[in-house]
């Protein structure tokens, strides 16, 4: 009995304190990640301090302020949330929508200044609807913000949606809800005490949101090459020592490219480093443009790439870096209104794997074809079949190995 009739002074400081620490702490966090919403979603808990502060003034201050601009407030809190939300989904809450839902909340809320009941009522309609739009942003692109964060926020909108309605639907016992806000009831108690709670645990879950979004792009900058967008060296070997395990365990023979940008050291002296990086760019959407899904482009250093075929033969292999010198060699790329030619040397390996081979093997294969087109005058592809295996691999798997013809 006595949590039915809590003191509605005591529940209103609970949210204003709840609402502040929790701004002031989501604050710190979106200083460092602008683009996630986590300071929409700060400013909104601020918003929430201020309402329920105007609320628990109500009586002692005009009601201009402590009905009008508090449930004001309210629906800027519910904007700025869906604000954070579609900021996070890399969208902009329509202006229209900024502007004219809390003019409809102040001019209701104005016109109903008389009568708590029909004030209940409109602003717990207003709300609920703006609960369902967040709840509608966040499910229908649960593919891209779903996970354990979202969960909670949806957990805690949907709770606090079905609150508002029960309050609605509760309007006309007074026994239940009570003539004014202030009169403690079994209505207002869980209204307010749902309101912390839901502070609370939206809050957290949005926190997490932001948190494994941060982790998720940490994981992808941790693999991506930062200039050309590819996969860098540690990604790459990761992805060849997988591949390579595969291939043994299927049987499937197994392609892996070098590609070397011929006399880029020249590039960079005569025309720049920025240049250079332009090059560099260039040859790499050349390179994507022209493998398949499952294949993979890495940049293995400097000027120097591989690209990893799966279920790839020798002569497949050498057919695709064909294309790719001619692909190159085709780029019209110009400084100052002077051409740059860019070509490339390929090293090719394709074959099948035995047990015991290792991701550097493969990397020593195909380098070795790479210094013989270096040596063979640049522009062109050479390709090996034979990987330089260990004597007592070797022995184990059928004697010695020898350079057999290609294709």
């Amino acid at each position: 009995m006595a949590l039915a009739f809590a003191h509605v002074p005591t529940m209103l400081a609970m949210i204003i304190l709840s609402s502040l620490t929790t701004a002031g702490g989501m604050a710190v966090v979106g200083a460092e990640r602008r683009h996630d919403g986590v300071q929409w979603w700060a400013l909104g808990l601020l918003f929430n301090a201020v309402a329920h502060l105007l609320f628990a003034l109500r009586g002692t201050i005009p009601d201009i302020f402590s009905i009008v601009l508090s449930n004001t407030l309210l629906m800027g809190v519910y904007l700025s949330l869906l604000a954070a939300v579609l900021q996070f989904q890399g969208r902009r809450l329509p202006r229209t929508a900024a502007v004219a839902l809390p003019l409809l909340m102040a001019g209701c809320m104005a016109l109903l200044a008389d009568s708590y009941a029909a004030r209940v009522v409109v602003a717990g309609l207003l709300l609920s609807s703006m609960n369902l739009w967040l709840l509608s942003c966040l499910i229908t692109r649960w593919k891209t913000t779903g996970g354990r964060g979202a969960w909670l926020v949806v957990g805690a909108l949907s709770f606090q949606t079905l609150v508002f309605a029960l309050r609605i639907g509760l309007v006309g016992i007074s026994s239940w809800v009570g003539a004014e806000l202030m009169q403690s009831s079994a209505v207002q108690t869980l209204t307010f005490m749902s309101t912390f709670a839901v502070v609370l645990v939206a809050s957290m879950g949005f926190v997490f949101m932001a948190r494994d979004r941060a982790d998720e792009d940490n994981r992808r900058l941790a693999a991506v090459d930062s200039l050309t967008g590819v996969a860098n060296r540690r990604a790459v070997i990761a992805a060849l020592d997988r591949d390579v395990a595969r291939s043994i365990r299927t049987h499937e023979p197994m392609a892996l490219m070098m590609v070397d940008i011929d006399h880029f050291k020249n590039v960079n002296d005569r025309y720049g480093h920025p240049v250079g990086d332009k090059v560099l760019c260039s040859v790499v959407e050349v390179l994507r443009e022209r493998v398949r899904s499952q294949d993979l482009v890495g940049r293995y250093g400097g000027e120097e790439f591989m690209v990893l075929l799966p279920d790839t033969t020798a002569k497949g292999g050498y057919l695709l870096a064909q294309q790719l010198c001619e692909a190159v060699q085709a780029l019209r790329l110009e400084h100052e209104g002077q051409p740059i030619p860019v070509t490339v040397s390929i090293g090719v390996y394709g074959g099948r794997l035995q047990p015991g081979d290792h991701w550097d093997m493969l990397i020593s294969a195909a380098d070795r074809a790479l210094y013989e087109a270096k040596d063979r005058g640049r522009n062109r592809v050479e390709v090996v079949e034979a990987l330089r295996r260990p004597a007592s691999l070797v022995t184990a798997n059928s004697g010695p190995e020898t350079q057999p013809a290609l294709f």
